[in-house]
């Protein structure tokens, strides 16, 4: 079983025991909200509902975090998916996202053996005990192999893969039983197949190296970007070693002596690449974790992490590419059918005005259409999205959540969180009109 704080496995009967803990917690916590509210003015009752749904997220993200695993991974995954998940629950998710305490080199060496058939002693000319990193279903550490390439072994803490239909199940329980997500039972599920089948494909390292290599070549086009090779001699279905591609840290660039004009560089490369994934190669890095990423003084990128990807259906990225040009010629019409396809529209359900659609059209559009560069360093725009959650929650009938463009959601909303970690700034449009308008002209 994956670990906790100790360095050590957790036992399955633990992790279970843990779950079903905080599954009764959030439904208890629940259910004394809906009494309390029923002798509260509206008022009282909705800030008592806030409150609850509040305590139901931490005790939610603390468990998983314990946890690390399949749990932990799933919790990453929710955290991104802002339009699906209340804020209270989204906003504690997301502190999953830091790098999680790593597991004894005894366990780490065990499992290489496992996988491999020697310990890691034997297999590499050295390998450093103490990992470079650790994430929530495994840890990296550095090594250098008998013919002298440096190298990163990237590897899975034990039972993690078989605990994920579990760890998935008593989540699901817990969100229903908290009554912190407003959505229907078949979109919650459908929500958890698109999670379960992303992490099942993240679990398996061989699938991973595929990846590594389908991206190889993808983007050998673009001598911006970086990708690691795989050491196949040394890779397995729980462990992947990889060559190690040099690149600096998003926090330490300023520092690096990184110039606003590297950086503005970097973040025109950041769109390029992202952009060309989408529209050209319709198969997407699905993670955009600042730690899947490291950068150069030339504004070139280094991808890394493979384990998420997400395959896009020719009909989504149609649908997705007509919607935003839709949105950009204020053709309000074409958008309403662009959302009904990519399934955000409830087609029974009472039709948006245009105003509702310009708002958001306006809002969503804005680092696009200025004159000027848009400094997404300072921008605010997503504190104004969150202001506009409580009028598509009053709006219920006619919105769902888009299942099959989750996860190119989440590409996006942490390429904009990346930019502003960056401080780029810049004017991209034509960039993704030029995307956007080739997309159209390959149908």
């Amino acid at each position: 079983m994956s670990g906790d704080d100790t360095g050590q496995p957790v036992s399955k009967s633990r992790r279970l025991w843990k779950l079903a803990s905080m599954t009764a917690s959030v439904t208890a916590n629940y259910a004394g909200s809906r009494l309390k509210g029923a002798f509260q003015d509206a008022s009282d009752a909705a800030r008592s509902r806030a409150e609850s749904h509040q305590v139901s997220g931490e005790r939610i993200a603390e468990t998983l975090g314990e946890l690390k695993g399949a749990a932990m991974k799933i919790g990453q995954m929710a955290s991104v998916a802002g339009d699906v998940l209340p804020k209270e629950l989204s906003g504690a998710l997301k502190r999953l996202q830091k790098e999680a305490p790593p597991m004894d080199f005894e366990v780490i060496s065990a499992q290489i053996e496992s996988e491999l058939g020697a310990p890691p002693e034997i297999l590499f000319d050295h390998f450093d005990r103490t990992p470079f990193a650790a994430a929530s279903i495994g840890q990296v550490h550095r090594a250098r192999t008998d013919d002298g390439r440096e190298v990163v072994v990237k590897v899975q803490y034990p039972g993690v893969d078989n605990s994920v239909d579990s760890d998935l199940f008593q989540l699901k329980l817990a969100l229903k039983a908290s009554g912190i997500v407003k959505m229907s039972r078949k979109s919650l599920n459908e929500l958890f197949e698109e999670i379960k089948e992303r992490l099942n494909e993240e679990l398996d390292y061989c699938n991973e190296a595929d990846n590594v290599r389908l991206f190889r070549d993808f983007h050998a086009q673009h001598d911006f970007v970086h990708i690691p090779e795989v050491v196949g001699e040394r890779s397995a279905k729980r462990v992947l070693t990889l060559t190690y591609v040099q690149g600096d840290n998003i926090n330490e660039l300023r520092d690096l002596g990184y110039t606003q004009e590297t950086l503005d560089k970097v973040g025109q490369n950041l769109f390029e690449m992202t952009l060309a994934q989408l529209f050209e190669f319709q198969i997407i890095h699905a993670d955009p974790n600042p730690a899947n990423f490291a950068f150069r003084p030339n504004g070139d990128i280094v991808l890394y992490d493979f384990g998420c990807v997400k395959r896009c259906k020719p009909d989504i990225i149609r649908s997705y590419r007509d919607t935003i040009l839709a949105g950009i010629e204020e053709d309000y019409d074409g958008v309403e059918k662009g959302l009904i396809e990519l399934g955000a529209r409830r087609e029974n359900g009472p039709r948006p005005e245009n105003a509702y659609y310009k708002k958001w059209r306006d809002l969503l559009l804005l680092p696009f259409l200025g004159d000027e560069p848009f400094d997404y360093g300072g921008s605010t725009v997503h504190d104004e999205l969150k202001k506009m959650v409580p009028g598509v929650l009053k709006r219920l009938d006619s919105f769902k959540p888009p299942v099959e463009v989750v996860f190119i959601d989440r590409v996006v909303a942490g390429h904009y969180g990346n930019m502003r970690t960056l401080q780029s700034s810049g004017h991209f449009l034509d960039i993704v009109l030029r995307y956007l308008h080739e997309s159209k002209a390959r149908d």
